[in-house]
């Protein structure tokens, strides 16, 4: 008789993905004034970003935040190494993928997930503000989806802040053109004030102070 390999079933898929969440939730719940940032995991030590993201995270950390990040190089690195450098929290919520993915040296608490949404979730679930660094595919979709869960009610309103005007002022340039004054009109003005767009670390720490403390969504 061939051997069937429970763990191709869609009901073992289930209860590994309740499994995640379970885990994450309770991995989260030890941490308090969370901020969450985002970026590439591609841009080096020697980019203006990573310098700007390793300020951010020491600032953050010596004002008593939790430096949360997706646990890997690059932006997610540079925001857990100032976070572990300024002596604060600095937690990893990383992904296993087979390439580019590895946990960084700075994150002094981490969980690994399987799946993308149920680490999305947690990186969304509690922080009071939410920061975007320069980033590729991943960094939009994070972005784009946070954007939606505000717009749509489906959690509270949070600073949702971009920083590099040189990367970032580009999409709302044609967010403005062609999504709010275009054609089709597929967004309202008031869609414009969900997002922020910055230039340095200092500007960021302004917004941040201002936000209060939220636990989940």
């Amino acid at each position: 008789m061939e051997k069937v390999d429970f763990r191709s079933s869609i009901n073992w898929r289930i209860f590994r993905i309740m499994a995640e969440f379970i885990d994450g939730f309770e991995f989260l719940a030890d941490f308090s004034n969370e901020v969450s940032i985002f970026g590439s995991a591609r841009l080096p030590e020697d980019s203006r970003y990573y310098k700007d993201a390793v300020q951010l995270g020491r600032m953050l950390a010596e004002e008593g935040y939790t430096v949360i990040t997706g646990g890997g190089p690059g932006i997610m690195e540079a925001g857990n190494r100032g976070a572990y450098e300024g002596g604060g929290e600095s937690v990893g919520l990383n992904i296993q993928l087979p390439f580019e993915q590895r946990e960084n040296l700075y994150v002094k608490k981490g969980i690994g997930f399987s799946y993308f949404f149920t680490r999305k979730v947690m990186l969304y679930a509690s922080s009071q503000a939410y920061i975007y660094f320069p980033g590729g595919f991943g960094t939009m979709d994070e972005f784009v989806e946070m954007m939606t869960l505000v717009q749509t009610d489906k959690v509270e309103k949070v600073p949702i802040i971009l920083v590099g005007k040189d990367f970032w002022g580009g999409l709302e340039d044609w967010i403005k053109e062609v999504m709010l004054h275009g054609p089709h009109e597929t967004i309202s003005p008031e869609d414009l004030d969900l997002f922020t767009i910055v230039d340095t670390p200092e500007e960021v720490m302004e917004i941040v102070r201002t936000t209060k403390e939220r636990k989940y969504f």
